[in-house]
């Protein structure tokens, strides 16, 4: 997994930094564990856009992934790592002894032909699922449950892993990548090792075509607007003076927006870091 520079032939290309796929060795995926899926455009089911710079970009099969690991004491074996147009972390199709195929979310260094293995007992080896109560202290981890059963909620995308720091009485403590630190009930399962493809955040897309690829369209600045369209819009020149504020007036860069009495709060010890 690494980074790939192109020579300028093209301004385009002058600034483009792309990843190597090098760790990618299949190019079609497993026909049974795809799905089409629907590009909205940021419209609601009345048709109405709901959300802006949302739109076009390329057709995208949906790859159905296993975040649940349930098929515990079953052994898998690694078939490919797959690229994942619908994620930042690389995918890896699992066939397990019973003849089973599932994708999984491709950990860093996996390997093709790595043996996998999920639930109690399972040994605390990158790629293994296990419940919180069984992994070692200090362990770098991801794919973390929230809630038993519920399947991966945190720590999914390209690179980011959480750390397990303790354990006090039915709960587990965790680093979350934010910098948070909270406690998630021990009967929570998490996959051992940090997600795949960590070199993500460096690339450069060196167009703007690119992120029309991916669906995402202009965005046109608040204090271009009239004052009409937004809080920050208008003024004479080039103004742009004002507290920076949403489209609907509210405070942005640093307004918190969490439900002050939201139950949870109480299994957060230490908030994120900013």
């Amino acid at each position: 997994m690494g980074l790939k520079k192109f020579r300028p032939l093209t301004p385009t290309l002058r600034y483009k930094i792309n990843a190597d796929f090098a760790e990618i060795t299949a190019s079609k995926p497993e026909k049974s564990l795809v799905v089409s899926s629907k590009n909205s455009g940021g419209r609601n089911n009345t048709g109405k856009m709901t959300m802006r710079y949302i739109g076009g970009g390329h057709k995208k099969a949906y790859r159905l992934i296993d975040f649940k690991r349930d098929k515990d004491g079953i052994e898998g074996t690694v078939k490919t790592v797959e690229y994942d147009p619908n994620r930042t972390a690389r995918i890896a199709l699992v066939v397990y002894k019973d003849g089973e195929k599932r994708y999984i979310i491709a950990p860093h260094g996996i390997q093709v032909g790595q043996k996998v293995v999920s639930g109690k007992g399972a040994s605390p080896e990158v790629g293994n699922t296990l419940f919180l109560s069984e992994i070692p202290l200090g362990t770098v981890i991801h794919n973390i449950e929230l809630r038993p059963g519920q399947g991966a909620a945190m720590a999914r995308s390209a690179g980011s892993y959480a750390q397990l720091t303790a354990r006090e009485g039915k709960y587990a403590v965790l680093r979350m990548p934010s910098g948070e630190t909270r406690m998630i009930l021990v009967t929570c399962k998490a996959t051992i090792g940090s997600v795949s493809n960590p070199d993500h955040n460096l690339e450069v897309a060196g167009k703007a075509g690119k992120s029309r690829w991916l669906g995402v369209r202009p965005r046109t600045r608040p204090v271009a607007m009239n004052p009409v369209d937004h809080p920050m819009g208008g003024g004479e020149g080039r103004a742009s003076g004002g507290h920076p504020r949403s489209r609907k007036g509210l405070l942005a860069k640093g307004l918190k927006t969490r439900y002050k009495q939201k139950s949870s709060n109480k299994h957060i010890i230490e908030r994120r870091k900013k």
